[in-house]
């Protein structure tokens, strides 16, 4: 595949500026801290830097995650909540597919995404001190969960937010068994090398669709089956209380749920304090704070 890419000096990963996509080589370090600089081992460290993710069991107790799945209830029941524009309800059942920002409105999880357990990991990967870029709470319900399409996280925070380079993570603490019948999270192991410069342009105040269901900084479909065939997908099951620890710029997804049991994650992003963003690589304006934090302070 070749693209026609307009030149822009201060941006090394272009996307939505051409006709045609294009498979981009990361320039990027993977992990920047070392074995002692944190929880991780160097086996651990070696599997992040070459598969982009990392799975941690028995992170958060059963106790803590019954809390966790008693506060994401009374979120979803409180009208005051699901009005709020930080909630994006699915499009035909009205369901609560994602509520962002979760430390402003739930002193529950603000500790939870701050958990030294799970910051510690981010800041030995990224080898700096950390901020929360985002946060949310995803609900993918019994028989009704909609899908999440393919895409790398690290192509929107770029083109959308103005996140200079993929020195950020997330990490997603599972509220709920993920089997592989109920839309667990899917990822192509080693797909985060590669940089994907998707086609189209982003329209004004995007992100009110895109949340809903992304159409927009979508890969397409040649891009990703050459990453398929060349990485394979993995699917990230485990219990309650587990932690998926990813690469920004890991090519993921979901599938839809059409069994009668949930599947709920609380998402904290981290970024480095040394990738703060700057202005959008190819959107008109920044995305609301909610969804991508311009203004970082270390936790």
């Amino acid at each position: 595949m070749s693209a026609m890419l307009a030149p822009d000096a201060r941006d090394r990963y272009p996307s939505r500026r051409a006709t045609e996509a294009a498979l981009l080589t990361r320039e990027d370090p993977v992990v920047h801290g070392s074995s002692v600089d944190g929880p991780l081992d160097a086996a651990q460290l070696a599997a992040f830097e070459q598969d982009g993710f990392l799975q941690l069991d028995g992170v958060f107790s059963g106790d803590e995650v019954a809390a966790m799945r008693a506060e994401l209830r009374r979120m979803t029941d409180d009208p005051e909540i699901r009005a709020d524009e930080r909630t994006v309800v699915e499009r035909n059942s009205n369901e609560v597919r994602s509520i962002f920002e979760v430390q402003a409105v739930s002193p529950l999880l603000d500790k939870v995404v701050t958990d030294t357990r799970v910051a510690d990991v981010a800041r030995q990967i990224l080898g700096s001190d950390v901020y929360l870029h985002q946060t949310r709470i995803n609900h993918k319900p019994g028989f009704d969960g909609k899908e999440f399409d393919w895409h790398s996280d690290f192509e929107t925070w770029h083109v959308e937010d103005g996140m200079p380079s993929p020195r950020a993570l997330s990490a997603s603490i599972a509220l709920t068994d993920n089997f592989e019948q109920n839309g667990p999270l899917l990822i192509m192991p080693g797909s985060h090398h590669t940089y994907v410069a998707c086609v189209g342009q982003t329209p004004e105040d995007h992100y009110q669709a895109s949340l809903v269901q992304q159409e927009i900084g979508v890969p397409d479909r040649t891009s990703l089956s050459i990453l398929a065939d060349r990485h394979g997908i993995a699917s990230c099951t485990g219990k309650a209380g587990s932690v998926v620890f990813f690469d920004s710029n890991c090519m993921h997804g979901s599938n839809g749920n059409i069994t009668p049991y949930p599947r709920s994650n609380v998402f904290a992003v981290f970024n480095s304090l040394h990738n703060a963003l700057q202005a959008p690589f190819g959107a008109p304006k920044p995305r609301p704070g909610f969804i991508a934090n311009g203004h970082p302070v270390a936790i």
